[in-house]
Order: C-alpha cells, then sequence, then structure tokens
C-alpha cells in the first residue's frame, strides 16, 4: 500500500519543462487533478476513461512531454467534472500567450506572442485573427464559480495568424502607455472570420516609469552595507526571474515590493540597520549561491525577544504552490499569534520554488532540472535557518520543524537528513519514508492527518507512524475523523505549539 502510495507521488510531482514564458505550474495542476480523482472516484465508464488518461499522463511524463501532459490533465479534468473532451477545448487549452516580459514599463510598447503548446484536434481555417484587449480580473461571487473579467482597454484586432501557430507563432505589440498602473489580464481571442474559436489570457502588472525606479535601486543598494543588499535588490531580481519565465507571476505585489524596498533604502541612510531592534513580522531576503537569486524569508520576531536570552525557534514550511508567507497570512494567520504566545521565532523559507519540496527524497528527481529544484529547495531552508542563528539568539537546544502538505514531506526529509538539528518535528498531513524513520527517532513529533485527505493519503501519516512507534520514538498522532487535507491545520495549530514548547533536543539513545 505504501510503496504505491509512493510511486503515485513520484508521479504526481514530476518535473517541469522550462518556458521563455513560465506557464502555470504543472505540478500544481497534477495535484488539482488527483485530488479531484479521489473526490468523485470514476467507476464504470467513467474510470475507463479516466484510466486511459492515467496511462497516457504516465507514458507523456516518461518522456518528457510536458505539453502534453498538461493536455491530457486538462482532459481528465474536464472529464471528472462530466463534461465532454472536445476538439473546441483542446483548441482552448492548447492556446498561449507569452511575452518576454510580464512585468512591464508601460511607458514602452508591450511585445507578447500567441503561440500553441501542442498541435490540437481541431481544423483551423485561413480566414483567422485575434483581438488582444487588457481586463481586469475579479473574483467569483460564489466558490466555484469562473472568475470574472472585465474589459479595461481594446488594443486591436490583428489578421494575417498562422494555422500553426506552434510554428509560427504571432508577435504582437502593444500600446498600454493609457493605461493606469496595476496588475492586468492580457486576454487574447482568436477568430475564425466573425466566430470566435477560443480565447487565452496572461496576467501582467503594468508600471509607468518602472525601469527609472529600477535602476535607482540598483544603484543604491551597492551603498548599503551587505546584510541589507539583498532586501533593496528583490524587486528588480524577481521581475528578472518572472521576466525570464524562471517562475510564474504568482502573488508579487509589485507596488508593495517597490515601495518596501524603497523605504528601506531610505531608512538605511546613514548606515543604519532599520532591522536592529525589531519586532514583530517582516519580510526578510538574501541571495542563495548557486542559482544566484534573491531569496524572501519571512520573519517573525516576539515582544519578549531580548538578545541577552537565546529563544526557541520554528521554522515553517508551506505546502505545494503557497510561498514564505503561507504561514503568516493564512492559516487563519494563527501561526504568529502562537509563536507571540510562546515566546518563539519563527522563520519562513521560500524553499527555491513553489514545489521545491525542501530536499525530499520521494520525490524521484528525474532530470538534472528537478534534481537542482529540490537540492536548491533544501539549501535555502538550511540558509534561513544560518540567517536566523546570525542575526537573532537562537536556543540551539529548541529548534523546530513544522510543515503542512509538500512542507510536511519537508518536515521528513530533512528531519532525517539532519537529525541533530532540530528538537521537535510537526508534520501536518503529509507522507515520508518509514525506512527513514531510524534516523529520525530521537525527535519528538506531533503528526496531524485527516482520514478523509483527497490530497496525500492518510496511509502517508500512519505508516510513518507506525515506522517511528516501533523504534520507540516520541510520537502523538491525531487523526480526524472527516478530516481533508487542509481544514485540520488551524484546528490543531494551538496543540502543535504547546507540544513544541515542552520539548528540547534529547540525547541519542543508545543504540542496540
Amino acid at each position: 500500500m505504501l510503496g504505491r502510495l509512493l510511486a503515485v507521488l513520484a508521479c504526481l510531482f514530476a518535473a517541469t519543462a522550462a518556458f521563455a514564458q513560465a506557464p502555470p505550474n504543472v505540478n500544481v495542476a497534477r495535484v488539482q487533478y488527483n485530488t479531484r480523482k479521489a473526490t468523485v472516484r470514476p467507476d464504470g465508464p467513467l474510470k475507463v476513461q479516466i484510466d486511459g488518461v492515467d496511462a497516457a499522463i504516465a507514458e507523456a511524463t516518461k518522456l518528457g512531454q510536458t505539453s502534453e501532459v498538461r493536455r491530457l490533465l486538462a482532459k481528465g479534468l474536464t472529464l471528472l467534472d462530466g463534461q465532454p473532451w472536445t476538439p473546441v477545448l483542446d483548441l482552448q487549452h492548447s492556446l498561449v500567450l507569452r511575452s518576454g516580459r510580464t512585468i512591464a514599463d508601460s511607458a514602452q510598447p508591450y511585445a507578447a506572442r500567441l503561440e500553441q503548446i501542442y498541435r490540437p484536434d481541431f481544423v483551423l481555417t485561413p480566414d483567422l485573427s485575434v483581438a488582444v484587449r487588457l481586463v481586469k480580473r475579479a473574483s467569483p461571487a460564489r466558490v466555484g464559480a469562473p472568475p470574472v473579467y472585465t474589459p479595461v482597454r481594446e488594443l486591436g484586432v490583428f489578421d494575417g495568424v498562422s494555422r500553426d501557430l506552434r510554428d509560427a507563432p504571432f508577435d504582437l505589440e502593444l500600446d498600454v502607455t493609457p493605461v493606469a498602473d496595476g496588475a492586468y489580464v492580457l486576454e487574447a481571442e482568436l477568430r475564425d472570420g466573425p466566430m470566435t474559436l477560443a480565447t487565452t489570457r496572461l496576467p501582467i502588472v503594468l508600471q509607468q516609469g518602472l525601469d527609472t525606479r529600477l535602476r535607482a535601486l540598483e544603484t543604491a543598494a551597492a551603498g548599503l552595507p551587505a546584510a541589507l543588499r539583498a532586501d533593496a535588490r528583490y524587486p528588480g531580481d524577481v521581475i528578472r526571474t518572472v521576466n525570464r519565465g524562471r517562475i510564474g507571476l504568482g502573488a508579487f505585489d509589485l507596488t508593495r515590493e517597490l515601495a518596501a524596498a524603497e523605504a528601506l533604502v531610505a531608512a538605511a541612510k546613514g548606515g543604519k540597520d532599520p532591522f536592529a531592534g525589531r519586532t514583530g513580522d517582516m519580510e526578510r531576503h538574501y541571495v542563495l549561491e548557486g542559482p544566484n537569486e534573491v531569496m524572501p524569508y519571512r520573519v517573525y520576531v516576539p515582544t519578549s525577544y531580548r538578545a541577552a536570552r537565546p529563544m526557541p525557534l520554528v521554522i515553517a514550511l508551506h505546502g505545494l504552490g503557497g510561498t514564505e508567507d503561507a504561514f503568516f497570512d493564512s492559516y487563519a494567520k494563527a501561526a504568529p499569534a502562537l509563536a507571540e504566545q510562546h515566546g518563539f521565532l519563527m522563520a519562513a523559507p521560500l524553499g527555491y520554488r513553489v514545489d521545491g519540496f525542501y530536499g525530499s527524497p520521494l520525490m524521484g528527481a528525474a532530470d538534472a532540472a528537478s534534481r537542482r529544484r529540490t537540492e536548491y529547495s533544501e539549501k535555502d531552508v538550511l540558509e534561513v535557518l544560518r540567517l536566523m542563528k546570525a542575526h537573532y539568539t537562537v536556543d540551539e537546544s529548541r529548534i523546530y520543524l513544522l510543515g503542512h502538505s509538500m512542507g510536511a514531506i519537508g518536515v521528513w526529509a530533512l528531519a532525517a537528513k539532519y537529525p541533530d538539528l532540530w528538537a521537535a518535528a510537526v508534520p501536518f498531513s503529509g507522507v515520508g519514508s518509514p525506512l527513514l524513520a531510524g534516523r529520525m527517532k530521537d525527535i519528538p513529533q506531533y503528526v496531524v492527518h485527516g482520514d478523509a485527505d483527497p490530497t496525500v493519503n492518510v496511509n502517508g501519516s500512519r505508516a510513518m507512524v507506525a515506522a517511528l512507534t516501533k523504534l520507540g520514538a516520541q510520537v502523538t498522532y491525531v487523526e480526524v475523523p472527516g478530516g481533508n487535507h487542509t481544514d485540520v491545520v488551524v484546528p490543531k495549530l494551538p496543540a502543535a505549539f504547546a507540544f513544541l514548547a515542552e520539548q528540547r533536543k534529547r540525547a541519542p539513545a543508545t543504540q542496540q
């Protein structure tokens, strides 16, 4: 049972391919598909169809055909929603908009291109055109409804579109100078004569004078103390990384990040450290060696912190698709409040990428790109730990690991690989390798999982708890009846922090 589960997870989280413009994360799409499949539990003719999709996904994954994997995931989700997969839908999912600048200075013409990521089962005519506009995306009125797109500005109708957009992508140069600063969606509507065939969208961010502000920040960063340079460079670095297609736009808030970096530069005049003596919630940055990228991490310093007195530290690891903000801004913001209550320092790394998996060996490392992502993800966690110990007085006997979902997978991976670092661990809704239980048997653990979890099967935690218990480890296991993948976290966080508050690093047990 466990071997089958691990095999499924390894397939589930296979590597993405690199694109000039990063498409939506394929690992997140895989999880959505598998969660939907576990919820629907297809049978009869639908199960036959889904089994065929699964077999095709496995083959495309083995061959490294990521575009075909995207097509099959879209097909599978459509079938699971009770809808037929049609040639029109096939065309719809084949289309993408890409640009060299997802985040751009609107003083310049905006360049984009309409492409196809695979050849759909749809015959196009020679009479093709594309209508392009800027729209604003609004959240739907009810959960599960599609988002609402409100037109902002028509950018033109262009003819001469190729019938094969894989061989000949259609280039667009768009005038966006009259548009106000902000986040938009670039929408392209492929037409056959007067008839709309399909629509594709690209989230973008536009700001007048962006390039000038970025150059000013880069210049100012060079004159700052070394410990502050990455904080000032972060907006420019992440913009370059997004525009090169290494990562998606995600939740990056350009206005907020530019303002924060500029405020830092102003506060640091005269060699001052604006973080010195600060308590509460803050975001910090550093340069990760290897990829040479500026990494963000989130920090909470309790009001009771005093440099003369060592304090416990919690390292919090987010789930798949999340960021360093997850345990600060989500989960009812309970974690920072609990850190304040218990007098804990808390730090949350990005883990290099939203699907880095913190070095977990369960993810298979199918190719060089996935191996690099996993290695850098682990390195990011360890660097954040090092920085926290450099900046604050940390009690070395009370350093804790906490994580949810992919973060829980990371908790068990890092606990096994570096058992001497951690005084206790708290994995929510995770899975690990029981074969590694012996390496972390001296680490007290508080494990939580819902027995109705459709995303990571509860057997993942059951198997780990069984292996740890057999070795005499101190494990508190809470299995929530009817609990799903996420609703078990907030109710159990207070007990998890209370558990951590009682733990100090133990001497290793005598080897038998």
